[in-house]
């Protein structure tokens, strides 16, 4: 029998309201203070807190109410991030503090879920997205598996920031072939004409739908579907900032319509075939490499490459000019890396297009964002040595042809 509720359309605006009046009259509350917040605005500073939040990764069972239901049983975890995001007041789109506002009250919030889903919450953090490090994604996406080895499909929820990459390595690592649709927002979830609630009620209705299983992990914001490998925030402040330069996107969301018009390489495989070889239960986090990105411009030194070497750096990406060109100074400090046994990556600081080819100690990295580039050659690194193993992979996962 489906589930009713006594939640009316009107319940989230009155909370964003309610919300909005509480902040100018009192602190933040307690997740604000444990939380690395970012404050958006042209004269606020980021601020980040001195101590490392604690990230929760214990599963909540599903409930036996939602075992008898018809309906998909979806877990959203909270990350964070603007989607979480305590407005100065209700006109405030760009003053506001990330990473502020439970997710249990969120999804509580929403109006009509029970007509999509039934949902449970994790929160796993509260901070913005650039405040994760690579060993508390390395938790999240065992949380993610972990959770899917119960319910039917995760929604993760996150700052858009460095959305790209969480999602990427989400894709990446997540061995389970259930739906992971990651969402967030660009505006915080206490103003008015927030894109938040909508992006939060689509990324749960289209989890639950089924439709991306097999797809590894795709983003849905502004009503449109990405996948993770390729997809790149593309402006600061615009709700529709979330783009796949050449390949678009695959599907869109209309309210009860959901479309999928093109599908990732693993989704043609037999189910269970396609999952990364990236398995983060055979490595520890202290195995996970240290990768860096060098950007390349007129007369670019090879200072960064030096210094990123010095660091301890196992790999480099480099961001170069046009098809993946950089400086002769930074080009004498990769010889001297390489070597050194570092591997390096080349792709465009362009936006768009392939960089092909390739070399001793260099692998060309197609057409994956420099950020998304990073992710897989630090994956890589943690699992193998050997050069050619390495670019395999980026031949494979790396340039998902069909």
């Amino acid at each position: 029998m489906r589930k009713t509720s006594n939640l009316r359309p009107w319940a989230v605006w009155s909370t964003a309201a309610l919300t909005a009046l509480t902040i100018s009259l009192s602190p933040i509350g307690t997740y604000a203070a444990h939380a690395a917040t970012e404050v958006k605005g042209t004269t606020s500073a980021v601020q980040t807190s001195t101590t490392t939040p604690a990230r929760n990764t214990s599963i909540p069972a599903v409930p036996d109410s939602s075992k008898q239901s018809a309906l998909p049983n979806v877990l959203v975890i909270g990350t964070g991030g603007t989607i979480a995001g305590q407005s100065e007041d209700a006109t405030s789109f760009q003053n506001y503090k990330a990473g502020t506002l439970p997710i249990g009250e969120m999804v509580d919030a929403l109006p009509d879920k029970q007509k999509i889903a039934d949902v449970s919450t994790l929160q796993f953090g509260n901070s913005g997205s650039g405040s994760y490090s690579m060993a508390d994604l390395y938790d999240l996406s065992q949380t993610v598996d972990k959770a899917l080895a119960l319910y039917d499909s995760v929604v993760v929820t996150t700052g858009t920031d460095t959305m790209e990459e969480i999602a990427y390595f989400l894709d990446m690592t997540v061995q389970s072939d259930k739906p992971v649709v990651i969402t967030g927002s660009m505006r915080p979830w206490t103003v008015i004409g927030s894109d938040a609630q909508a992006n939060l009620y689509n990324a749960i209705k289209l989890a639950g739908s089924g439709r991306t299983t097999s797809f590894g992990t795709v983003l849905m914001l502004n009503d449109t579907i990405q996948l993770a490998r390729g997809v790149s925030k593309t402006n600061d402040y615009r709700t529709d900032t979330f783009e796949t330069p050449m390949l678009g996107a695959v599907g869109y969301i209309d309210e009860e319509n959901i479309r999928i018009y093109r599908a990732p390489a693993r989704a043609l495989k037999p189910e269970g075939t396609a999952k990364p070889v990236f398995d983060l239960s055979k490595i520890t986090k202290a195995d996970l490499a240290k990768v860096e990105i060098a950007i390349s411009y007129q007369e670019a030194g090879g200072g960064a490459i030096e210094g990123f070497v010095s660091n301890g750096a196992q790999g480099i990406v480099t961001s170069g000019t046009g098809a993946g060109g950089i400086s002769r100074a930074m080009g004498q400090a990769r010889t001297k890396a390489i070597e050194e046994g570092v591997i390096f990556v080349t792709t465009t600081r362009t936006g768009s297009g392939s960089v092909y080819g390739g070399g001793k100690g260099i692998i060309a990295g197609d057409n994956l964002s420099p950020q998304q580039a990073r992710v897989l050659l630090m994956l890589g690194l943690s699992f193998s040595d050997d050069f050619d193993t390495i670019k395999k992979w980026f031949e494979t996962y790396g340039t998902p042809e069909v």
